[in-house]
């Protein structure tokens, strides 16, 4: 019986391992990302990026040919952030199994 739950965790951190490595590879995918929210005010011809500095909100000018990448970068963020909570939650489960 202690052989089966053994292979049994055994096969399991496996799994999560492999899950483990594509996690951390589709963050590497999307690192190149902004921190922020892209959006246009109906008084400006322009985009701005608004995000914290230093605690404190600030908005920086986005001009209008790269606002698309801007918030396709915004977006990447949103998922990367997803992604490192996913990845957390793995390392979780792999670090009980290894020390059952």
């Amino acid at each position: 019986m202690i052989l089966l739950l053994y292979g049994g965790n055994m096969k399991r951190i496996d799994l999560l391992k492999r899950r483990q490595a594509r996690l951390k590879e589709e963050i590497t995918a999307n690192l190149d990302f902004l921190i922020g929210t892209v959006g246009k005010s109906p008084t400006m011809t322009g985009h701005n990026l608004t995000t914290k500095v230093e605690g404190k909100t600030v908005s920086l000018y986005v001009r209008k040919d790269i606002a698309q990448k801007a918030k396709e970068m915004t977006r990447r963020y949103k998922k990367v952030r997803t992604l490192i909570q996913k990845l957390s939650k793995i390392n979780w489960e792999i670090l009980k199994l290894e020390n059952e």
